[in-house]
């Protein structure tokens, strides 16, 4: 009772519980009444026939939301591998542990609703079971699916890009009216109810992404294996030369990119940051019937920011557990600074980059970009730093980061503020003026400023820290 840890917990366990059945609720409600809902989209069509077009959709985003938010199941084998166990008794146990993971089932209560309100009235009763039985072995195949791509991130990353390029593939096929993604989806799930042996088509799915995650086990269980990819991916993370050229600065930033690349918490900054650069494909198609609209605004800072956003909003709090070393083994601060400041321009040019192609949706989108851009990397990246010095609260790296919000305080929210608040701000009164190019342009004037006199706004930046570093100290240790 003395924890006042314990008593928050408390407190957020009932509010978590209540939201949570307040969506396990209108999730229920979505499977029963999703039929009205079609109706009113499309009123003379078939709500099956809809339904089963936009599964292959579902599953294409539970994907990318299971990659990025559903943990691994671990276990640590080596120490069971001295015991009379087999092997592939192990390797099953942790291949299979991922079935029991709640996303598994939370898509079961919009869809044996539905199929016994609508289906099972046409087709039959059997049938309603064929087809709930198929969507079933579909979403454990997309665990396993999502599961293997996560684990080959570790050891083999080209892999899990193949995943994403073959996703974002599907879906410009699909938007430029190449493939359709909903006529197969209508296909495979209409096939189910017309001959219920097409259920073998998502029955030999399972088998084949589950084999994959079985074999990719396998392969990696040997004691010498184990200890010789461990060695290996420390080295490899650790071979950063290059920077060592710059002195204290270069050696700061490659401790940053190491601390990155090795904890469960950032590196979800890195698997978030293709999601980043994939928002325009959701405005952009449409953005010359939004003539000049702040939302592009809004997406041109989200998609060359996003990732500097994340990264220096808890840039001191990811090192809470070590920053009283800082303190007493540092005496530059500015260069501290600076490497935190560098890092996240670094970022912010290598998510710009990714997103000049948008250009070939118009030339006005790669102005947004570019406009937006430099106010990320001239004026909000110093702004960020400056808050996030008011930043007191502790950061388990080790935990990861979905449904996380340690080291949330007022100042991640105020840091939105200037970050998308103010450039709609700015460039308001030139829409109203019906000058809207000048407001883009204002706008990257504002970050070409910052640039220029970045010394000048660094050493503010580092006087602030040198004001604020005990009682970040203070926050941090408790």
């Amino acid at each position: 009772m003395r924890s006042s840890f314990w008593q928050k917990q408390i407190v957020l366990n009932i509010i978590m519980g209540m939201l949570l059945t307040i969506m396990l609720a209108y999730l229920v409600m979505l499977g029963i009444f999703i039929d009205k809902l079609f109706q009113q989209i499309a009123p003379d069509e078939d709500p099956v026939h809809l339904f089963n077009g936009i599964i292959l959709y579902y599953f294409a985003i539970e994907f990318i939301i299971r990659f990025v938010m559903q943990s691994l199941p671990v276990m640590n084998i080596e120490t069971y591998l001295t015991l009379p166990v087999k092997k592939s008794a192990i390797v099953h146990y942790v291949a299979s542990k991922s079935l029991f993971s709640i996303g598994n089932f939370l898509s079961w209560l919009v869809f044996i609703p539905f199929a016994i309100k609508i289906i099972a009235p046409v087709y039959g009763m059997g049938m309603a079971w064929a087809w709930i039985l198929g969507m079933i072995l579909l979403v454990f195949s997309n665990n396993f699916l999502a599961t293997y791509a996560k684990r080959q991130l570790a050891h083999q990353p080209w892999v899990t890009a193949l995943f994403g390029v073959a996703l974002f593939g599907l879906f410009a096929l699909d938007r430029f009216q190449v493939f359709s993604l909903a006529g197969l989806s209508r296909s495979l799930m209409g096939g189910i109810l017309k001959n219920p042996l097409t259920i073998l088509i998502p029955l030999i799915a399972l088998s084949l992404t589950y084999l994959l995650n079985y074999f990719f086990l396998t392969n990696r269980l040997y004691p010498d294996e184990l200890n010789f990819k461990k060695r290996e991916r420390a080295d490899s993370i650790g071979q950063l030369h290059y920077l060592k050229h710059y002195g204290l600065t270069g050696n700061l930033i490659s401790l940053d990119i190491r601390l990155m690349m090795r904890n469960k918490r950032t590196k979800t900054i890195l698997y978030m940051s293709p999601i980043f650069i994939l928002y325009g494909l959701m405005l952009y198609p449409d953005a010359n019937r939004q003539a000049f609209s702040s939302m592009l605004l809004f997406i041109g800072i989200f998609m060359t920011g996003g990732m500097m956003i994340s990264y220096v909003n808890y840039c001191f709090s990811f090192e809470s557990s070590y920053f009283d070393t800082i303190l007493a083994n540092y005496s530059d601060y500015r260069q501290y600074i600076r490497a935190k400041y560098i890092l996240s321009i670094t970022m912010c040019t290598i998510c710009y980059v990714l997103t000049v192609p948008y250009v070939f949706y118009g030339y006005k989108i790669l102005l947004i970009n570019t406009a937006t851009f430099l106010y990320n990397i001239g004026f909000l990246s110093f702004v960020m730093i400056y808050l996030s010095t008011y930043s007191t609260k502790r950061v388990d790296l080790n935990r990861s980061a979905s449904f996380n919000y340690q080291g949330m305080g007022a100042s991640q929210w105020l840091s939105m503020l200037p970050g998308f608040l103010l450039p709609v701000l700015i460039f308001w009164p030139f829409k109203y003026f019906k000058v809207p190019y000048l407001g883009y342009v204002m706008i990257g004037v504002i970050g070409l400023a910052g640039l220029v006199f970045n010394k000048a706004l660094l050493g503010i930046v580092t006087r602030q820290f040198m004001n604020r570093r005990y009682d970040m100290a203070k926050g941090f240790r408790e």
